[in-house]
């Protein structure tokens, strides 16, 4: 199965095991709660889908990676408890809490979450001293003296033997208490997440063209060779910020990240003409609706390499800005509900200033934002839905201290005057965007007609997340005549399909 696949499961597997009877008991008792046990190559995307079930499921995510501990650390420490059996006293060994069990209790109290995840990643690479008991934990959920709190599903992880040398392969005892799933590296999956999560356009064209370069782990006489999904996302944020910063992005630095020779080589030369064919094709200009007519021809003639990397080009252009626009209005939306409900407060009898009700907004928004980080809980977007309010507050009481209106209603007045210029420059940037959509459109047709070129720029706008609600929020009609077409393509050729098959 690929890693999507198997975040189904274990989706499922921690839904049933928090499933409750009508008086409030576990339906499967916690002892009868088989483990999870994640097979699966290294940098395949493990520990993030992990995160994935704990904010889907709306429940709190320790991780812990178990080749870091010690049998005292995973148990707690002996010490010598004076104690009574029988009229007779006696010293016997107890131990201190595992520190494991104690950090998912410090991330109840922080969280204000009862439920969660208890994630323990490479769990077949323990020290042997530690490995005995780790059989007492997957039937028992204890560690020493102490159980896992009620209401934690534990789902561990690792590597096969062939990745990793410190990997003790599971008896049948061990693997007959745990629910085993094994994830194999797919590209195809793997894709609709890097496109979710923004990762470099000139990674995913590269890829689109050299697929079996997306994962490869090889032994030579100079040692192991190898490319992962993590080292491709890893890279994809230090390009955005080498270039933002104009530092050379070069195989010197492609090579901490992609760890084979030939594939750090072969995307550093690539990277090369990705930037090269971004100068050359004058992106911007093409956007702006004021492309060269000899742009147009060259990318008519061109090769279908350059076809897919102009593309990749044009749609890296646009997607972190409509990314960025539907973010902000998303934003506004939500920090429009909370101004709405100052604006009714003010109007109460005995009501609190401006300044105090912006401030205890600014104070809910602050410890909410503490509750969803310690949970591992939150998405990017999420926080920025968070820190959105409480940065515009800031803006609101400063601007209060430097013009000192006289009441609330003088301060309101600066509220929805910051409000208003945000959801200004706002539309203002929809509208700019939609025309650089149209221009893209414009172009591509010139160049290309409504060929593969149009099927893949269409495809893109549709798989990403921002894309799609920003073009049915703001409509696109070059967008939607195309996509019509070629969804009726699709259709008249399944039907074709069906008809010769019959």
């Amino acid at each position: 199965m690929n890693i999507q696949q198997a975040k189904e499961q274990i989706r499922q597997a921690v839904m049933i095991y928090l499933m409750k009877d009508e008086y409030g008991n576990y339906r499967i008792p916690l002892e009868r709660q088989r483990p999870v046990f994640l097979i699966g190559a290294p940098g395949i995307g493990k520990t993030a889908i992990m995160e994935q079930i704990a904010r889907e499921l709306d429940i709190s995510l320790v991780s812990y990676s178990m080749t870091h501990h010690t049998r005292q650390s995973a148990l707690g420490l002996p010490f010598i408890s004076r104690k009574s059996y029988q009229g007779e006293a006696c010293n016997v060994s107890e131990y201190t809490m595992s520190e494991i069990i104690a950090s998912m209790y410090e991330n109840m109290e922080k969280s204000g979450k009862k439920e969660g995840i208890l994630f323990l990643d490479e769990i077949n690479c323990v020290s042997e001293t530690l490995g005995p008991s780790m059989l007492q934990f997957l039937q028992y959920k204890t560690f020493g003296n102490h159980q896992i709190p009620r209401g934690w599903v534990v789902v561990t992880a690792g590597n096969p033997p062939e990745y990793n040398r410190s990997v003790h392969e599971f008896d049948i005892v061990t693997l007959d208490r745990l629910k085993v799933l094994k994830a194999e590296p797919d590209y195809a999956t793997w894709k609709t997440y890097a496109e979710k999560q923004g990762i470099h356009k000139a990674i995913q064209s590269y890829l689109d063209i050299n697929p079996d370069d997306f994962y490869s782990i090889e032994t030579t006489i100079d040692g192991k060779n190898y490319v992962t999904a993590r080292g491709w996302e890893d890279l994809s944020e230090a390009i955005f910020l080498y270039e933002e910063q104009s530092f050379p992005v070069d195989e010197m630095l492609i090579g901490q990240y992609l760890h084979h020779p030939r594939i750090a080589a072969e995307f550093a030369t690539y990277y090369q003409l990705y930037r090269k064919y971004r100068e050359d094709y004058q992106v911007r200009r093409i956007l702006d609706g004021t492309a060269e007519s000899q742009i147009v021809a060259r990318a008519g003639k061109a090769p279908f390499d350059e076809r897919i990397t102009l593309l990749g080009l044009l749609t890296e252009a646009l997607l972190p800005e409509i990314r960025q626009n539907v973010r902000e209005e998303d934003c506004l939306k939500g920090l429009h509900a909370g101004l709405a409900e100052i604006g009714a407060g003010i109007q109460e009898k005995n009501a609190r200033s401006v300044s105090e009700l912006l401030t205890e907004a600014m104070q809910k928004e602050e410890q909410k934002l503490e509750e969803l980080t310690a949970a591992n809980g939150i998405t990017d977007d999420e926080r920025l839905r968070r820190q959105y309010p409480i940065a515009f507050a800031g803006e609101c009481l400063k601007d209060f201290r430097l013009e000192k209106p006289a009441g609330s209603d003088k301060e309101f007045e600066i509220v929805k005057r910051i409000f208003s210029g945000r959801v200004s420059s706002m539309k203002e940037e929809t509208s700019r965007i939609s025309r650089e959509i149209s221009n893209v459109f414009d172009f591509v047709s010139r160049a290309f007609g409504d060929g593969n070129e149009m099927l893949l720029l269409v495809t893109e706008l549709t798989v990403n997340d921002y894309s799609v609600r920003f073009l049915s929020a703001h409509g696109n009609e070059e967008y939607f005549r195309y996509h019509k077409k070629f969804m009726l393509s699709e259709r008249e050729k399944e039907l074709s399909r069906e008809v010769n098959a019959i």
